[in-house]
């Protein structure tokens, strides 16, 4: 298994309101989250809070569709102890100075069946840009009955090395 320190798994469940061009991110509603396996002892969860771009989703040809992500580095939060968030964003690790957001773009969509695809993208985290690829599952496109807006749900989850990135420390990365 790939990890990113030494686990990392994205999960965005984008609910999104529509806009003129595609659909844009809703901070209340999307989430970039992370487990980090803690040198095999237990598994940490956190998130990414801050996230911005959007996406063009064609429901008739995934192959059309496209996506830019930029997340900030600074939003991290394990929930649990300051202290660590604060270790993590220091320059062994995230270096949030020197990079203040990773970001991922979308190169193409590949769909499986209704409600399955992968999302082949480009990942820049810490200055370093790698292939990554996301498995997708479409939620669900309908007008949100609290907003009445036009509203998309989508499921997207990888592993990622965090070695690949420029992290070293503590790792079991083989």
């Amino acid at each position: 298994m790939k990890r990113l320190f030494p686990a990392f798994c994205a999960l965005f469940a984008v609910t999104s309101g529509a806009a003129a061009d595609g659909y844009r991110f809703d901070n209340v509603h999307s989430q970039v989250q992370f487990r980090v396996d803690h040198l095999g002892f237990t598994l940490s969860e956190g998130e990414f809070h801050d996230l911005r771009g959007g996406f063009r989703f064609d429901r008739n040809d995934w192959s059309k569709s496209s996506c830019d992500v930029q997340i900030s580095i600074a939003s991290l939060d394990l929930d649990d102890d300051d202290a660590w968030n604060r270790k993590l964003l220091a320059a062994d690790w995230f270096d949030v100075a020197a990079y203040p957001e990773m970001r991922f773009r979308c190169l193409q969509v590949l769909q499986h069946d209704a409600e399955h695809g992968r999302i082949d993208g480009e990942l820049t985290l810490r200055g370093v840009t790698r292939a990554v690829a996301l498995d997708l599952r479409f939620n669900r496109a309908a007008i949100h009955k609290y907003s009445l807006k036009y509203t998309a749900g989508f499921t997207a989850t990888t592993t990622i090395r965090r070695s690949d990135f420029g992290m070293p420390g503590h790792s079991r990365d083989r």
